[in-house]
């Protein structure tokens, strides 16, 4: 079974988490917070700066490590590490999703509402544990 290791941003503002909608793929339509693989030879960090710029075309600032979380699809093996990130500036261009929505804290539970990912599913109680220790 083929692994796949990620990297996933929560990009924050206030308190609002940004979701984003695939717009390709096996995965089209699904929610998710945006990220992507790591590519060889760059850092966590790295990758998800590079991720952003590519997908949504901002600059972001990853601030914390929030979590790693693992999840077995059918074909591959999924580990995702999750940062919390905060907008650089606060343009956003979506070049590869179809949609977003910024879930406020109080919400995050009603994320699972909008179709989550199964991965993207075990990240909500991590980000409301960060709030509820912010």
């Amino acid at each position: 079974m083929k692994q796949v290791h990620v990297v996933a941003a929560a990009i924050v503002d206030n308190d609002q988490v940004l979701f984003t909608e695939r717009g390709y793929g096996t995965f089209k339509d699904k929610w998710e917070l945006p990220g992507g693989k790591i590519e060889e030879g760059e850092s966590k960090e790295e990758a998800i700066i590079r991720e952003i710029k590519e997908e949504l075309d901002a600059e972001i600032s990853p601030d914390k490590f929030l979590c790693t979380v693992e999840y077995q699809y059918e074909t591959f093996y999924l580990i995702m590490d999750v940062f919390i990130c905060s907008l650089v500036s606060k343009e956003i261009h979506f070049k590869e999703h179809e949609a977003y929505k910024w879930i406020n804290k109080e919400s995050l539970r009603d994320a699972e509402k909008i179709d989550l990912l199964p991965a993207d599913q075990l990240i909500v109680p991590h980000l409301e544990e960060y709030f509820k220790n912010l």
